[in-house]
């Protein structure tokens, strides 16, 4: 279905945005299914017609915090009842939901903020109905994980997400390791005050030269992107940036040569005649490295 005319948000219609998104998409919400919503990560007008149609039909709506859910259900004059379903009492409420599925109403769950389940409760319902054979829809939208990546300015695919670190101990050192040998980008969520901590950390095994971008406050007002090394992001994060951190780390090149002497080599080739994509394809094959990492390093080397 292409874009209906005249439904963007704004203050005059927003509240009944969730009418008429139900009035063109009629019985979005399917009975006896588990619909996974992605809502906004910031800015409100960041969720489709679609889940408003959803949330709308929904017979209950299960929320990791009901009352942060309010915020965005009033702005769309959403009045379904809501539930609150975290990992102090997913066990309780989990077996309830499930009947309730199986009697054919239809659940939709959401998070605080964009895609549910990664990196936030939910995994244990969504589990719990597909082992019972009952449908777990996916209704797409906001996610941080891919605004950070497509922001980043490196390769964004293959990639790596990792989530929040452990704050300490063997699992996260085992972690950070992990994300510092990927030949690809890795994806991690931090606290503003954790975030120079864990930048020291991954620079202690990576190297300080590594390229990472932080994003902070996505979609809202004072959304940033700071790019750069660690060691120059380390000194950037103490001046105790706010808001929520989604970072991407680059992915590492593993070769007998230094960097500059690989991109040298990929250049040198381009010279010749050879697409960049090509020569970079030839020299990462030939040393053993991550192509796209190679790529956006010869990429930046022209400019």
């Amino acid at each position: 279905m292409g874009d209906a005319p005249g439904l963007a948000e704004s203050e005059g219609n927003a509240s009944d945005l969730a009418d008429r998104a139900a009035t063109l998409w009629p019985s979005a919400a399917i009975p006896g299914a588990l619909h996974i919503v992605s809502t906004p990560i910031g800015n409100l007008g960041d969720i489709s017609l679609r889940a408003l149609a959803v949330l709308k039909e929904a017979a209950v709506i299960c929320c990791e915090d009901t009352r942060h859910a309010r915020t965005l259900l009033s702005r769309y004059g959403i009045g379904t009842p809501t539930i609150a379903v975290h990992e102090h009492n997913e066990a309780s409420v989990i077996p309830r939901l499930v009947a309730r599925l199986k009697a054919g109403d239809a659940l939709a769950l959401i998070s605080d903020a964009g895609t549910p389940l990664v990196s936030d409760p939910g995994a244990r319902l969504a589990e719990a109905a597909a082992t019972a054979g009952l449908r777990v829809v996916p209704i797409p939208g906001a996610s941080a994980v891919l605004a950070a990546l497509v922001a980043s300015g490196m390769v964004p695919h293959p990639f790596t997400m990792l989530g929040f670190p452990a704050r300490k101990g063997k699992e996260r050192e085992e972690q950070l390791a992990l994300a510092a040998r990927l030949p690809h980008a890795v994806v991690l969520y931090e606290s503003p005050n954790r975030l120079v901590d864990t930048l020291r950390d991954l620079a202690a095994i990576a190297g300080t030269t590594r390229p990472v971008a932080v994003a902070r406050e996505l979609t809202k007002k004072f959304e940033h992107t700071e790019r750069g090394t660690l060691a120059e992001l380390i000194e950037w994060a103490k001046t105790e940036p706010k808001g929520e951190m989604v970072f991407v780390l680059s992915g590492a090149i593993k070769s007998s040569k230094d960097v500059s002497t690989l991109v040298a080599d990929v250049l040198k080739l381009e010279d010749s005649g050879l697409r960049m994509k090509d020569a970079v394809a030839e020299i990462a094959e030939l040393n053993g490295v991550s192509k796209s990492v190679l790529y956006q390093l010869s990429l930046d080397a022209k400019k």
